[in-house]
């Protein structure tokens, strides 16, 4: 195989988000920070929500600068304009714990998109509160670990849980379907770091069976709803939804795998645009630059 040894390096490339009270000059300020380092914007998003009068910008940009010495130029603006802010490698992969418990569709899509490189992020390990989904990790060779969360030891699975996310440096937990309650404290150690997935018939037929629920009423769109999850239960910032329509001839067992693909799906996009730094928060809602 041949190399060229006398090619230049490549130059590096940062994603720069940030979220600020909306006023005149902020762009002007960050691109000329930008233009000032030598830097080549190749994508920019904005969006200023009247509603709450916050701005939002999503920049990708190559710099000839490791990431602190541009993070360094860029700080001043930061504070002058009171931003929000964060700076990151462009498609540096975000280190991820999943959690499940006995589903296995959700946690098979994301392993495969991973594996295929169609998902920036690395998981680093699966945690379950059954072993049921233990192979399919073990397949995919990630590390499973089984917490599981008897009467009376929720705080001693949580407890474990946040060790694993320290020891691990996890930037990113994803709950594939993953059927236990997280408490008010962990959904505050983790703000913003936390995605959900669950059906869209929340919260009209809750509990067990809820497809069956479903096409006992005879429910003609089935959907998923990937969120940010907050101690409010399902409540959370929405990344991202979608719908497939089904008729009277629809079985439970035709709803099950449709809802299914869905969730999978959803839940994959959601993820993806948080690793790639799409989603900003902005209040209860989120922004989403896709």
């Amino acid at each position: 195989m041949r190399t060229d040894e006398g090619a230049a390096p490549a130059t590096p490339s940062y994603v720069l988000v940030l979220t600020c009270p909306d006023g005149p000059g902020i762009v002007h300020a960050v691109s000329g920070v930008l233009a000032g380092a030598g830097g080549n914007i190749t994508e920019s998003q904005q969006y200023g929500d009247p509603g709450t009068g916050r701005f939002h910008l999503r920049v990708q940009v190559e710099v000839p600068l490791a990431r602190e010495e541009l993070a360094a130029l860029l700080a001043p603006v930061a504070e002058r304009f009171g931003m929000d802010w964060s700076l990151d490698v462009l498609g540096r992969p975000l280190r991820t714990l999943v959690l499940v418990s006995r589903a296995g569709h959700c946690l098979n899509d994301l392993l495969f998109r991973q594996r295929s490189g169609r998902l920036p992020v690395d998981v680093v390990g699966v945690v379950g509160n059954h072993r049921d989904l233990e192979p399919m990790a073990a397949a995919a060779g990630v590390p499973f670990t089984h917490v599981p969360v008897e009467a009376g030891g929720k705080d001693a699975a949580e407890a474990r849980l946040l060790a694993m996310v320290r020891e691990h440096d996890v930037e990113l937990v994803v709950l594939a379907r993953y059927m236990q309650v997280l408490s008010d404290d962990l959904c505050r150690a983790l703000h913003g770091r936390v995605i959900n997935i669950h059906h869209s018939f929340l919260p009209s037929f809750k509990g067990a069976r809820p497809y069956a629920q479903a096409h006992g009423r005879g429910v003609k769109l089935i959907g998923a709803t990937a969120h940010y999850v907050t101690a409010d239960l399902d409540e959370g910032p929405i990344i991202e939804q979608d719908v497939h329509r089904v008729d009277h001839a629809s079985t439970e067992a035709d709803m099950v795998g449709i809802g299914q693909d869905v969730e999978a799906q959803v839940l994959a996009r959601a993820v993806r645009w948080h690793a790639e730094h799409r989603v900003l928060l902005d209040g209860h809602r989120t922004v989403v630059f896709r």
